[in-house]
């Protein structure tokens, strides 16, 4: 059996940088993490998998529902 290993969340700087669901047309895949707004990188923190996958992230990062941008 296999049990997932709780990482702690790495701090970020909020200044520049926005929260982020990356969505793929094709597969449906989401990845989420931050986009830095001066120079449009973003910069990816999970997979998400499933609507626990997204509550996780949301609540480890301090990240309200209505501050997630979608990106396709």
């Amino acid at each position: 059996m296999f049990f997932r290993r709780k990482r702690s969340p790495a701090a970020y700087d909020k200044t520049g940088k926005a929260p982020v669901l990356r969505t793929s047309i094709c597969t449906g895949e989401q990845t989420a993490g931050f986009k830095d707004e001066a120079t449009g990188k973003f910069f990816e923190i999970m997979l998400i998998r499933s609507d626990a996958d997204l509550q996780e992230f949301m609540e480890a990062y301090g990240v309200a529902e209505n501050e997630l941008r979608r990106e396709y």
